[in-house]
């Protein structure tokens, strides 16, 4: 326990120069790129110029560069994001109430990508080089090559627009949203503790299309790595000896095998969690999705540097405590691996 808790406090201490690189790089791209968040924030009205100034010097603008940026970092120290331009509200509150959408999606994609790629990837692996095996290896390539941005809008035409079997876009109906009150802000979780089949039931409908989208995305190289992956476990001596002794084909692939191919997996599906957050920007772009991706393009948008700012720290923190979580976990997995 006590290397484990050492090696978490070593990952976490060089956590901290990652976020400096990075808080620096979106702070200067952002003073560099054209316009004018001041003009941005006043929606292009045609007001004087000194009414532009006095907004600039209320919101620290008239500063110099370098001045800006350490007032910048001392409030990330101290956790204050700042305030969105766009609302007012502060950016760190704003994140909160967003994040639960994010990692719900985020989950239910991953889920999508772990039923299909990882069990294709071991049925694969387990006929290889016959027909299913040749056919589900162009499914993996086919699926982590098709833009996801036209899978979106492809399964909106079809199942929303000519069949009508799900809603287009959103988290939760119209009429439900009046009388729907979130617990946790994860739905699915909030509709399951009050017992509301309807609500549930909505919220599902809502959530297939999008999670299909960003799942299928994952699939691909899931797929790859896991069949690659059982492979070279399936022609270890350790395998044959299992098979000479007569054990079950089943329990050879689940049992020995698959427990000893995990780690390479296991490190994709934690690697996969940042493609997961690039992926979630067009996902709950198309589909309205009330996320932190849909957030961070508004904040674009509207050059709203305070929420750019604060949505790009927390995806990387977010995605720096998954792989965290995930190279710890190692050791469940395997015994062999010790920090």
């Amino acid at each position: 326990m006590s290397r484990i808790l050492r090696y978490v406090s070593q990952r976490l201490l060089l956590t901290l120069p990652m976020l400096f690189i990075l808080l620096t790089v979106v702070f200067l791209i952002l003073r560099v790129l054209p316009g004018d968040p001041v003009s941005a924030m006043l929606g292009g009205r045609n007001v004087s110029q000194e009414v532009m100034e006095s907004y600039r010097v209320k919101l620290g603008f008239d500063k110099p560069l370098l001045t800006q940026y350490v007032d910048y970092l001392g409030g990330i120290v101290r956790g204050d994001f700042g305030n969105s331009l766009r609302t007012g509200r502060p950016v760190l509150y704003e994140l909160f109430i967003r994040f639960p959408a994010t990692i719900e999606l985020a989950l239910w994609g991953m889920l999508v990508a772990v039923l299909l790629g990882f069990t294709s990837g071991v049925i694969a692996a387990t006929r290889a080089d016959r027909p299913l095996d040749h056919a589900i290896r162009v499914f993996h390539i086919s699926s982590f090559a098709m833009p996801l941005f036209w899978l979106g809008l492809m399964l909106q035409i079809i199942f929303c627009v000519k069949l009508g079997w799900f809603p287009v876009a959103g988290r939760i109906g119209g009429r439900l949203a009046f009388s729907f009150h979130s617990i946790t802000g994860f739905y699915v979780l909030d509709a399951i503790l009050r017992w509301d089949g309807k609500a549930l039931l909505d919220i599902l409908r809502h959530l297939v299309l999008p999670a299909f989208t960003l799942g299928i995305a994952l699939t691909g190289l899931q797929g790859r790595m896991t069949r690659a992956s059982m492979l070279e476990n399936l022609n270890q001596d350790y395998v044959t000896t299992a098979r000479s002794k007569g054990v079950p084909e089943r329990l050879v692939v689940l049992q020995h095998t698959l427990r000893n191919a995990l780690i390479p997996i296991i490190t994709v599906f934690g690697l996969q969690f940042a493609v997961l957050m690039g992926g979630a920007v067009l996902t709950e772009t198309i589909f309205s999705w009330p996320g932190i991706a849909s957030y961070l393009v508004r904040a674009i948008e509207a050059r709203d540097y305070p929420s750019i700012q604060g949505a790009v720290v927390f995806i990387a923190l977010f995605i720096s405590a998954v792989n965290l979580f995930v190279d710890v976990f190692y050791s469940v997995i395997d015994p062999r691996v010790r920090y």
